[in-house]
């Protein structure tokens, strides 16, 4: 007889994790035990202090409030959230209550069911961390610290050599032949199928391995008859290696054994499944698309088109990074010397193009996400050019080189990908191909005379980063904007305002904050919501420490929590939410083939959504401490 209520209460758990991470009778299993509660509002699902339930909750309709004391609102659940899993685990009395702030359903999970199915399944479990790290009670306690959960997957490694890293790709679709083929049939299918070796294999296990070597030393030579069998002249054993293997360790392998093949198996053993082979070859192909062999092609490149062509390649390149989990922050260093290089190489050709050399010392200057070393998706130029003072009868004359100059620079980039700024903040426009006197003179003026739109600029030109010529010049301009900032310091106040002006991205009621009209409406705005929030904040701190040459976000967080050991868990906090937006950002970007800031929140899984929401808690604690710190309630 069917069970309708199980029925139904499993057609609404598979669709939320961790639950769709189960088999369909595990998921029917607990289903069939899943106790059902109505509450309405003001009602109490369990207490602060209350002895421990023996089961969690999951709401399927209305919402839960998840209170600390009587009315300090600490989250909200809505349908599919989880709650009153932490007590269970931790086998302790609940330290905050739950209480319903709508009518609602709550489904109740026995903690059996907790320990038999859910805490054992891997990628459960992993969604369970997810859900301490976005709605701990305290997420930098010790008790309570959690990765969130889209850095699974990342690491470290102690080298600085990218080949100990970078995964090569290897043929995920052997040629085989069974023990018993004759060495011609073997020949003819490695013919027919255009490939260099055979693997032999029993029950799917690698036993050896033809080459064409072998097939040109032992029968070409006469020494073995074509009508042999493949054992005959096979090599043994054959030298296998785990699949998620890198450059550097295929490389040694190798050249250890004296092969120019390994099989790929399940466990690195010549012991378990066969699931692809690596040729000599295939270790040659990754090699040259590594970043140091894209830089040299830079070096090389003699047109704007064959930059473009690099450029592609390192899109590339950066998806395989991403898809091997290879931090985000690694990925964001490569990518950006790649762009530095090709931006070096533009203006080097520019250069070439012009009716003579500079003829005053300068500096080309990447802003924005550039400046900052976040630059991982082809988005439009932000730049700006600074050359050295000359006198005034020379001024017309140096400015028109330097304005032409850009003019070239700024085309063979938009040839590369890079599209024209809609603003035109660009090198080539009059306003940002400045001398440095005027530099200098501009930064003054947007420091001590702030208004909106002077703000907004510094948020821009402050994070420049040289990526071409004359590096004292770039150290005057820094040190003028310090200079400025040490004699109006109020300035920083009104930084401070622009920096908490986009609160955390989430409603009362737990919705994410969407486009409200206009041509993204309904979409979430990532970069604009979530990720400038923490840019802005760092770029304020640093500014107000005094600290030059750190102008990458994550760097930045990382040099403010070495001065601020107190706030070291709230910078390190900023860190890992920075880092899980960047990568979320990249991966959506990469996927739609645009710019990643606008997402659809509906094609979001509630995974992905949970990986989003636990970045915002980061977003409040940075904006209250600079709240507190430029005493911004006696502004606003």
């Amino acid at each position: 007889m069917k069970n309708t209520i199980a029925e139904r209460i499993y057609d609404f758990l598979k669709d939320f994790p961790p639950f769709n991470t189960l088999d369909n009778a595990q998921l029917m299993t607990i289903c069939e035990q899943v106790k059902v509660g109505y509450y309405e509002v003001g009602d109490y699902i369990f207490k602060e202090n209350e002895s421990l339930h023996d089961a969690f909750y999951v709401v399927k309709d209305g919402a839960v409030g998840i209170f600390r004391g009587l009315d300090v609102l600490v989250d909200e659940c809505d349908e599919g959230d989880i709650f009153g899993l932490r007590a269970l685990i931790r086998q302790s009395n609940y330290r905050l209550s739950a209480k319903a702030i709508e009518e609602c359903i709550v489904y109740a999970i026995s903690s059996d069911l907790l320990d038999e199915f859910i805490t054992s399944n891997i990628e459960a479990n992993k969604f369970i961390m997810a859900s301490f790290a976005s709605n701990t009670l305290d997420r930098y306690s010790d008790k309570d610290r959690a990765g969130l959960y889209s850095t699974e997957g990342e690491f470290d490694k102690e080298t600085g050599h990218l080949a100990f890293i970078q995964n090569v790709t290897y043929k995920k679709t052997p040629v085989t032949c069974p023990p018993n083929t004759q060495i011609g049939n073997a020949a003819l299918t490695m013919t027919a199928k255009k490939v260099g070796s055979i693997i032999i294999t029993k029950e799917n296990r690698p036993i050896g391995i033809i080459t064409d070597k072998d097939l040109r030393t032992k029968i070409a030579t006469g020494k073995f008859a074509i009508s042999d069998i493949v054992t005959s002249i096979m090599s043994y054993p054959v030298i296998t290696i785990a699949e998620n293997v890198s450059i550097a360790e295929a490389q040694i392998t190798m050249l250890r054994n004296k092969i120019t093949h390994l099989c790929i198996t399940k466990n690195g053993t010549p012991h378990s499944e066969l699931v692809g082979v690596l040729s000599e070859h295939d270790i040659v192909v990754a090699q040259s698309n590594n970043p140091s062999f894209l830089i040299k092609e830079v070096k090389r490149a003699e047109t704007a088109e064959k930059l473009r062509d690099i450029r592609l390649k390192s899109q590339g390149l950066m998806k395989r990074y991403l898809d091997q989990h290879i931090p985000i922050g690694f990925v964001s260093k490569i990518v950006s010397a790649i762009n530095e290089a090709i931006t070096q190489k533009a203006i080097s050709l520019s250069i070439d193009e012009m009716q003579g050399q500079p003829p005053v010392a300068f500096s080309w200057l990447s802003l924005g996400s550039q400046g900052r070393a976040e630059q991982l998706l082809l988005t439009d130029q932000d730049n700006a050019l600074v050359y050295a003072d000359v006198a005034l009868e020379d001024e017309a004359k140096t400015k028109a080189y330097f304005l032409k100059l850009a003019q070239l620079v700024t085309v063979k980039l938009n040839i590369v990908g890079f599209e024209f700024c809609p603003a035109q903040m660009m090198a080539s426009n009059p306003k940002w191909c400045l001398s440095l006197s005027e530099w200098n003179n501009q930064f003054n003026d947007w420091v001590t005379k702030p208004d909106e739109d002077k703000i907004m600029l510094c948020t821009i030109f402050f994070d420049y980063e040289k990526a071409y010529g004359d590096s004292a010049l770039v150290e005057q301009m820094s040190e003028s904007i310090f200079n400025s900032i040490d004699s109006y310091t109020i300035f920083l106040n009104f930084l401070a305002l622009n920096a908490i002006k986009n609160p955390p991205p989430l409603s009362f009621f737990r919705q994410f904050l969407v486009e409200s009209s206009g041509e993204h409406k309904d979409l979430f705005d990532i970069k604009a919501r979530a990720m400038m929030p923490l840019v802005d904040s760092a770029r304020l701190l640093v500014l107000s420490k005094n600290i030059k040459d750190h102008n990458n976000t994550i760097e930045r967080f990382k040099k403010l929590a070495e001065l601020e050991p107190q706030n070291g868990d709230v910078y390190n906090a900023c860190i890992d939410a920075f880092k899980i937006l960047l990568r979320f950002r990249t991966v959506e970007g990469l996927k739609k083939g645009d710019s990643g800031r606008f997402i659809d929140l509906k094609s979001l899984s509630k995974a992905n959504r949970l990986k989003l929401k636990g970045c915002f808690g980061s977003i409040k604690d940075i904006q209250e401490l600079i709240k507190v710190r430029f005493n911004l309630a006696q502004m606003m």
